[in-house]
């Protein structure tokens, strides 16, 4: 196990990583796609402020994909966006 910052950002995906091989998920795209879903739902889990203004419809919380190579972004996960999305048109 690496030391100091790795150390950190490796404990905290390794749940990620475990979820998705225990799902049969084996590809590194699918690994990164559970670990941003997961990350967007303890967003709402652990912040009471988000979580209540994603239900007022004031608030999107969303987890993208982001690829260097070519400068795209996929959606992965989302809370709020179809009602924060309507508001603002």
């Amino acid at each position: 196990m690496p030391a100091g910052f790795v150390r950190d950002v490796v404990e905290r995906v390794t749940p990620s990583v475990l979820a998705a091989r225990a799902a049969g998920r084996e590809q590194h795209e699918e690994i990164l796609a559970a670990d941003i879903r997961l990350t967007v739902d303890l967003l709402l889990e652990r912040s009471r402020v988000l979580a209540e203004r994603v239900a007022a419809g004031q608030l999107a919380v969303v987890g993208l994909s982001y690829r260097l190579a070519d400068g795209s972004a996929q959606l992965v996960a989302s809370h709020g966006l179809s009602r924060a999305a309507s508001l603002t048109r």
